[in-house]
């Protein structure tokens, strides 16, 4: 429990203050425990948001392997996991923009290990899309690898600016988002 609350606090002054600015002092005082509390569950600042950008990419891609393995059309696939980046924004809010932001703090291996993650999610959401090329589904001659990386852009920046308690919801923002890159792709109807 105590660890679990040392991670929000820390997600918390991480999105406030960044992760340079914040202390393990700042962290220990939102929650009201000692360092040593600290230091129990985690040996560094580093450690911590490592354990930060772990729990969430791999929660990404366990939550990406279930629509994959959904034996939907290459579609319904893209769409599903547009979802699942839309909604995330919702539900775990403030951990995302500390997963965009944040990374540059980690040491190099560390660093590495989360971009081979990130890499991960990225392949397979191109191979959807190669999918859909083969099949027919997306337009002949759509280069895979960079619509791949069109839809992470559209969906990854809109954690700097989509607010879920605005007047656009979750739903609609994904509906838009799906209907922009899916427009652009879909083979035409003969």
């Amino acid at each position: 429990m105590m660890k679990a609350e040392l991670i929000q606090a820390s997600i918390g002054l991480f999105v406030e203050k960044g992760f340079s600015a914040t202390s393990i002092q700042d962290i220990v005082d939102r929650v009201g425990v000692t360092k040593g509390s600290f230091y129990y569950h985690f040996k560094s600042k580093e450690e911590l948001l490592m354990h930060i950008q772990a729990s969430y990419i791999d929660d990404l891609l366990t939550r990406q392997n279930q629509i994959l393995e959904s034996g939907q059309n290459a579609k319904d696939k893209l769409v599903k996991i547009v979802e699942l980046l839309i909604r995330d924004i919702e539900e775990q809010g403030e951990i995302g923009k500390v997963y965009y932001r944040e990374i540059r703090h980690l040491t190099p291996e560390n660093a590495a290990v989360i971009r081979h993650k990130r890499a991960e999610f990225r392949d397979k959401i191109e191979t959807v899309v190669k999918d859909g090329v083969q099949s027919g589904e997306f337009r002949a001659g759509l280069e895979p690898r960079i619509a791949t990386f069109a839809i992470l852009g559209v969906t990854n920046w809109s954690y700097q600016w989509f607010n879920p308690s605005g007047t656009l919801s979750v739903a609609e923002l994904a509906c838009m988002h799906t209907d922009f890159i899916l427009n652009g792709m879909l083979a035409e109807k003969k």
